[in-house]
């Protein structure tokens, strides 16, 4: 059943009213809401013919893994498990291939393999989230102004190509499509098998005592799997696969309208239900979450988790009203709040937050994601301060931090200055390929990794 077949209307409380026009919601009754990071489409007889084609495709994700995934997340959401979330910050197109797929997945089943969070699982960003927010839509390039690049999924980054284009919204469903295929198809290989874990190199690390801390914890996990193996422990079907869900920014209205579906799952008493298929875990940022706005509108309506991005210009009564619009049958573990406040700020500003929450009645997962400290670059001392931070403030407040949400790439690259290789200034241009924010390389991935796994030693 596509998008513009029915409606689903229900009790939204008293948040109703900050809503409008009712509680009825369809998959495209954001289109009646002030729109933030509109694309403004020049051709719209192009851009239906784009819709079109996108509600004749299949679901990207089924009824059934995003339920899974609602599972997972409340386990997360009471302490008994630990999200990872980590990917680009904007994927190309031209990332849609066996080398770079591989590699992201290798680093995150890396990431998720000391014992201790064993049960940790992935959101890995899709290709779709290759649509960016940006403060300005235009930019001056050789005394022209000419539209901002954003994102493959709108135009390309050649200024021959800035106009914003609708066929690629199709483009964009291929190429996820290619992506998950190629993903089920290796985890159902034995690519996450941990009879086979990968091999765990340190080399890059120079500070000795940071590196004896290091191997510590990579001998502790693979003496792990050895006595497993040892008393016959590992014969465990869920020791040769994990679940690996995907994640974007649902930032373009659009793509997600054209990708909703009325869904049954069987798992849930086979009812039909609206569910977002263009990814498992779809999050609003922060220039998109005012509580009168389109993307609101749209994310009330939809069964998936979601995310929320909390920063410094969130109000603590906004933050509670946007919980109960958004979730306000209070469901554990239905939303995410990715807080990113920057190392400065998070003393300051992330114990009212969870005082908010608290005095809400809502129980959420408690995710976190570093804060870029310039244009160019950050510290990696900076993110893990934050990180630590958030950690220990979630302690002192009798609440846990549930997941992180890490910019990451499996590549070499030198977008952020120190960590164990203590990469400084002078290092950033030797590989530095972002289209968007910096990135943590695969050291600096894995380093804030082995800090998380010490934080679990220290609990337990």
């Amino acid at each position: 059943m596509t998008t513009g077949e029915v409606q689903k209307t229900f009790d939204n409380g008293s948040s109703a009213g900050r809503i409008g026009g009712g509680n009825a919601w369809s998959p495209s009754s954001w289109q009646s809401k002030p729109m933030k990071q509109s694309v403004g489409y020049g051709d719209e007889e192009a851009v239906a013919k784009a819709l079109k084609k996108l509600e004749s495709l299949p679901p990207l994700v089924t009824a059934t893994e995003v339920s899974k995934l609602r599972a997972s997340l409340k386990e997360v959401a009471l302490g008994k498990a630990f999200m990872l979330q980590g990917g680009d910050c904007a994927e190309l197109f031209e990332y849609c291939t066996e080398e770079k797929i591989s590699a992201k997945v290798k680093l995150l089943l890396q990431m998720s393999m000391d014992p201790l969070i064993i049960y940790l699982f992935s959101c890995s960003r899709s290709c779709v989230d290759c649509f960016r927010p940006r403060s300005s839509m235009t930019e001056i390039i050789d005394g022209k102004k000419i539209p901002s690049f954003r994102g493959d999924i709108i135009n390309g980054f050649d200024i021959s190509q800035r106009t914003p284009d609708p066929a690629r919204l199709v483009s964009a469903y291929y190429h996820s499509a290619t992506t998950l295929n190629f993903l089920r198809g290796q985890l159902s290989s034995g690519f996450a098998d941990l009879h086979h874990p990968f091999e765990w190199t340190l080399s890059h690390v120079q500070n000795s005592e940071t590196k004896e801390k290091y191997q510590a914890i990579v001998n502790s996990i693979t003496d792990a799997i050895r006595f497993m193996h040892t008393i016959g422990a590992d014969t465990s079907s869920s020791l040769g696969t994990v679940d690996l869900y995907t994640s974007h920014e649902g930032l373009l209205l659009e793509y997600e309208q054209g990708l909703t579906r009325l869904l049954r799952d069987p798992m849930d008493g086979n009812k039909a239900k609206w569910y977002a298929t263009s990814a498992h875990f779809i999050w609003i940022g922060d220039r998109t979450r005012q509580l009168d706005c389109a993307h609101i509108e749209y994310f009330r309506g939809i069964e998936n988790p979601i995310g929320i991005k909390v920063g410094p210009t969130m109000v603590a009564e906004d933050l509670a009203e946007l919980l109960h619009i958004v979730n306000p049958n209070k469901e554990v573990g239905k939303v995410t709040l990715i807080t990113r406040y920057g190392a400065d700020k998070v003393n300051e500003l992330l114990p009212g937050h969870i005082d908010a929450v608290a005095k809400s009645g809502h129980t959420v997962v408690c995710n976190t994601r570093s804060s870029p400290t310039g244009v160019k670059t950050r510290q990696f001392d900076n993110i893990m301060t934050e990180l630590s931070s958030t950690h220990h403030i979630h302690q002192r407040s009798g609440t846990h931090l549930g997941g992180v949400h890490l910019e990451l790439t499996a590549d070499a690259v030198t977008e952020c200055v120190g960590g164990s290789e203590n990469l400084t200034d002078d290092d950033l241009l030797l590989n530095y390929t972002t289209y968007c924010d910096p990135r943590l390389n695969n050291k600096q991935a894995l380093e804030a990794a082995f800090m998380i796994a010490a934080w679990y030693r220290e609990k337990s």
